[in-house]
């Protein structure tokens, strides 16, 4: 269920589509959404990182809880919760989901911070990789609520994409009971070694800690961007308006879930580093076939960068805290900081389609898969050094 929680704020992705059309808005305004959403890792997470090694994990899950609902509770209680009025004067509303979504972001980004290691606080050796993959996996039922909700709420009970908020409100809700009536064991860091900021800062002196934090970095932002505009994409390019939300879940999230469920499967029989390296390589290949301008194709990219994205974060996490455990808590907060690139990456993206076409936007994908690439060969081929 905390992982769950966590999957609420990728909804800030089919957010921007959902945003456009009912207050005809820009791209780039639309944008602000991810923005928000994401940028609160970049300012939040390192310093949760230190405040989680003086209080643990679970004090910093609950807190998590509590903000992200207490930023889902202003559309509600602003009158937004399935019946939005949206006219000509009615950016206030726009401005309140944008504050709801900002408040959704700062506890996601605390619940990240807590909730990756403590995975390997529960995880049997050598299993790290694998559970994390599975319990991304549930982070992307969350993702995937920002997708199917609106369209199955709207065709069954003629309620609009606000109807979001108390959903989501209620499984933040569910998530924290649970969380407080189970126990869990913290594997605790070395008396001689506590987390602060110059410890955390120091860390990305080291080359192969700076260039996986980057990696972070860039792929949350291509991930997001990817869920954004997808439906744009298929909207403006194809025509495919109606059921726009829920193909672009079917051939990118769909696949994502499925690729996360089956890794952790497939980590028990081939390396964390190789899945990596084939992964991004079925992502950069996907990319590439959405300049086709053929629909088919166009639709088989999609599936094939979702199957690619699947693992590439918990691969990333997982692999950098293994490599250096001692350094768990500055690393967790380092790495989910760099989820901020789910807030840099999306505006870009949206200048460059409101300058050119949705579709020449794609370029700002691919070129941020080909660095992963590079993340992928590093990790595959270069004795790394501490």
């Amino acid at each position: 269920m905390i992982f769950l929680a966590m999957g609420l704020i990728d909804s800030a992705g089919p957010m921007v589509s959902l945003a456009k059309d009912s207050f005809k808005i820009s791209y780039t305004m639309a944008s602000l959404l991810p923005l928000l959403a994401y940028i609160m890792y970049g300012l939040l997470s390192v310093p949760i990182g230190v405040l989680q090694d003086k209080k643990g994990k679970r004090f910093i899950l609950n807190l998590g809880l509590v903000i992200a609902l207490s930023g889902l509770v202003i559309p509600i209680f602003s009158g937004m919760y399935g019946k939005m009025v949206v006219d000509g004067s009615s950016m206030s509303q726009f401005y309140k989901i944008l504050a709801a979504i900002l408040l959704l972001g700062a506890g996601g980004s605390i619940l990240q911070v807590a909730g990756n290691p403590i995975m390997r606080d529960i995880s049997e050796e050598g299993q790290y990789s694998k559970n994390l993959s599975f319990a991304q996996s549930i982070i992307t039922i969350g993702s995937s609520m920002g997708f199917l909700l609106p369209v199955l709420m709207l065709s069954a009970f003629g309620l609009d994409w606000s109807i979001l908020f108390p959903i989501f409100s209620c499984l933040v809700l569910i998530s924290f009971a649970g969380l407080n009536m189970i126990k869990i064991t913290e594997k605790l860091a070395p008396d001689d070694h506590h987390s602060s900021f110059k410890s955390c800062f120091k860390l990305l002196g080291n080359g192969y800690i700076a260039t996986m934090v980057l990696g972070i970095f860039i792929y949350c932002g291509v991930e997001i961007s990817m869920s954004a505009n997808i439906p744009i994409l298929l909207s403006e390019k194809f025509q495919v308006k109606e059921m726009g939300l829920l193909i672009s879940w079917s051939l990118f999230y769909l696949p994502i879930l499925a690729g996360r469920f089956f890794g952790s499967l497939i980590m028990s029989w081939i390396a964390p580093k190789k899945i990596l390296l084939i992964t991004v390589l079925m992502a950069l290949v996907g990319v590439s076939l959405i300049f086709s301008n053929s629909y088919p194709l166009t639709l088989t990219g999609i599936f094939m960068i979702g199957l690619g994205f699947a693992n590439i974060f918990p691969l990333i996490f997982s692999i950098t805290i293994d490599r250096y455990p001692e350094h768990t808590n500055e690393l967790s907060g380092l790495l989910v900081s760099s989820i901020a690139g789910g807030a840099l990456i999306p505006p870009i993206m949206g200048v460059v389609a409101d300058f050119t076409s949705i579709q020449v936007a794609f370029v700002v994908p691919v070129i941020c898969i080909t660095y992963l690439l590079f993340v992928a060969i590093i990790n595959n081929r270069i004795k790394l050094l501490k």
